[in-house]
């Protein structure tokens, strides 16, 4: 038998007459099946009009009912409004209703106070979801489609944590947006409440929890830009929202100038991301070591994220290293100690590490996704979980003076996480070579800084 659906609005009395009308064949003939559909009078010509659309059907009235060909696959067959579905009863089951027009009236009254009971008691249980806002800008870079199903998972904010997605991206694109809007929600993860796209700046980072930058900005275009997050987030965001800088170029300094366009927002809820960068030189010390690069940890960029980078690897260790001395799993032995090719940590290692990204984005030609995204959420779960014992990393931070480095400047360096803050690791050694060149890669980011400085006026 077929299925019918039958779809209208809440008050039309006709919508009640196809109902009783419904009821009625389904009593008479038990394999007959009505699926209902009620429209409050407000969502109704909207709703009507995308399913007509979506079907390519002519129907402009309440109620509409069409036959769904569940047997043979395809769109639906549209029977018509009310008199066409009472042609059709009387024609095929020899059956149809007669129904007084004060009762038309009183069903028709009581659909639509049911339907508004319904829609309010919806409101009131979605209103008892608390959700995480986590704002993603540049939201159409390749990271931003590598993050959405890594952050709604569950392994990072927690599996009783409900995300509102909202993906901005002020340079247009809407239909690119609405595009990933729709593909997020095919995903159909458990804790993703809601998805929402900005193609410009209104109501950006609105009651935002978490929020990431992903924008890749001219020099010139730096300043301003990051002058309006910056403002945006201090007067829309959570006084405790946490700011993920990520991207190629300039990180650093758009962190720095994000930060102090915002200045009521503590400055330790800033942080530039550098994940990606160690993840690189793991990954060839690994092969060089015949290990997996998970097998390597603690492996320091000092620096200028995207910029000049010191790679330290004086407290990098591997395990499972297959050598003249093995151990347990959690056993290790230092880098420096298990490669003795140093001629190829000083030229080659750097070399690679230095131009890999160059060499995949070429290849791949677009920028990086998997491995900017997977650097991000490693930065966000330690914030949320901690840092595992004995575990260090590096992170872009507003400088204290550590290691001579000049305040006020973000600078990466090593820090552990613990319930949910950060701390630079502070009993490190360097040889007076190694601080000469940190106090350069300072000086040419003093320098990148002053510049930006020189086209924008920070709030007091």
């Amino acid at each position: 038998m077929a299925k019918f659906v039958l779809a209208g609005k809440a008050d039309c009395p006709y919508f009640a007459k196809a109902e009783r009308l419904a009821d009625l064949l389904h009593k008479n003939l038990p394999s007959f099946t009505m699926h209902k559909i009620v429209q409050h009078p407000d969502d109704w010509e909207q709703w009507l009009q995308t399913i007509c659309d979506t079907n390519g059907w002519k129907h402009n009235r309440s109620p509409i009912v069409w036959r769904e060909m569940i047997d043979r696959g395809g769109k639906g067959l549209l029977l018509g409004g009310f008199s066409e579905f009472m042609e059709h009863a009387q024609i095929y089951y020899g059956i149809t209703s007669d129904i007084k027009a004060d009762l038309m009236m009183t069903i028709s009254a009581e659909n639509l106070q049911t339907k508004i009971d319904l829609m309010e008691e919806e409101t009131y249980y979605k209103g008892l979801i608390k959700p995480l806002h986590i704002w993603i800008t540049s939201a159409l870079s390749p990271v931003c489609y590598n993050l959405i199903p890594l952050l709604c998972n569950g392994e990072i904010f927690g599996e009783s944590t409900f995300i509102s997605l909202h993906l901005l991206n002020i340079k247009g694109a809407v239909e690119e947006l609405s595009a990933l809007k729709m593909e997020s929600e095919d995903l159909s993860l458990p804790l993703l409440h809601e998805v929402t796209v900005h193609a410009d700046l209104n109501d950006a980072f609105m009651n935002a929890g978490v929020i990431i930058v992903l924008d890749e900005v001219k020099q010139e275009e730096l300043s301003n830009t990051c002058k309006e997050y910056g403002h945006l987030i201090d007067s829309n965001a959570h006084s405790d929202v946490r700011v993920v800088v990520a991207g190629n170029s300039y990180v650093n300094l758009k962190c720095y100038m994000i930060m102090q366009s915002a200045p009521s927002i503590a400055t330790c809820n800033f942080v530039a991301v550098a994940t990606h960068l160690e993840n690189i030189a793991r990954s060839q010390l690994a092969k060089k070591l015949n290990v997996t690069t998970s097998e390597v940890k603690c492996v320091l960029m000092w620096g200028n994220i995207g910029g000049s980078i010191y790679i330290d690897l004086q407290r990098a260790k591997v395990y499972n290293y297959d050598g003249a001395v093995c151990g347990p799993p959690h056993f290790s032995q230092p880098v420096l100690e298990m490669v003795y090719d140093t001629k190829w940590l000083e030229t080659e290692f750097l070399i690679t590490v230095n131009k890999h990204q160059r060499t995949v984005r070429k290849k791949l030609q677009h920028s990086l996704g998997i491995s900017e995204a997977n650097g991000i959420c490693t930065v966000l779960h330690r914030w949320y979980h901690d840092s595992p014992p004995g575990e260090i990393m590096s992170l872009g931070v507003l400088s204290e003076g550590q290691y001579g480095i000049p305040e006020d400047l973000v600078f990466s360096m090593p820090v552990t996480f613990h319930n949910g803050i950060w701390k630079v690791v502070s009993d490190i050694k360097h040889s007076d070579d190694v601080k000469e060149k940190l106090q350069l890669i300072a000086k040419e980011m003093t320098g990148e800084k002053v510049f930006a400085l020189k086209t924008t006026t920070f709030a007091s």
